[in-house]
């Protein structure tokens, strides 16, 4: 079913649409929720809040072109794990002793990092704290400024670029182990 008329099916509360967005975007949806949350059961509580949202959305859903349903639910359930890490208090997690280590670390090349599966890159992003892996995933896949990330987060500027830094400085340790190991 084309995009268009999934969402407007779905607005209408058509069951079988409702389905269909299931099924074609659930396993890209719970991908972003453990990018966030790094816990599988609880992105997959997340998963589902994000998914009885967006039915409860469509009325302000507008049709922009091919992929912006997609873009709509990816931004509606970053939101929502964005909601979950605040209510619990995790996006201000800063361990300062492996952030100071981390900070000496040179970054590896592209060629490196290829050499790591794509599941074990995901895992060492899912074991960045809270607040590193929030604001990682904020700035380097959603392309977010730390201008927009402060906003969202209610944080200030440095606070984000202190976060990624910090978030990939770790990373660069953990890849470079992995390296050593493999």
């Amino acid at each position: 079913m084309e995009e268009q008329i999934l969402a407007e099916r779905c607005r209408q509360g058509d069951n079988t649409a409702r389905r269909e967005l299931y099924e074609r975007y659930a396993g890209r949806l719970l991908a972003i929720c453990v990018r966030y949350v790094g816990d599988r059961a609880t992105a997959e509580d997340l998963m589902h809040d994000a998914f009885l949202k967006i039915y409860g959305a469509f009325d302000r859903f507008t049709f922009r072109g091919t992929g912006s349903l997609r873009a709509w639910i990816e931004r509606i359930t970053v939101n929502v794990a964005l909601e979950w890490l605040r209510s619990r208090n995790r996006l201000g997690v800063v361990e300062l002793d492996e952030g100071r280590a981390a900070a000496t670390l040179v970054e590896p090349e592209a060629e490196e990092v290829a050499r790591v599966p794509r599941e074990v890159l995901m895992r060492f992003v899912a074991e960045l704290p809270d607040g590193y892996r929030t604001v990682f995933n904020l700035y380097c896949i959603e392309g977010l400024s730390h201008r927009e990330i402060a906003r969202m987060l209610d944080i200030n500027e440095k606070s984000s670029s202190s976060q990624l830094f910090r978030a990939r400085g770790l990373l660069a340790r953990r890849i470079k182990a992995y390296l050593e190991t493999h």
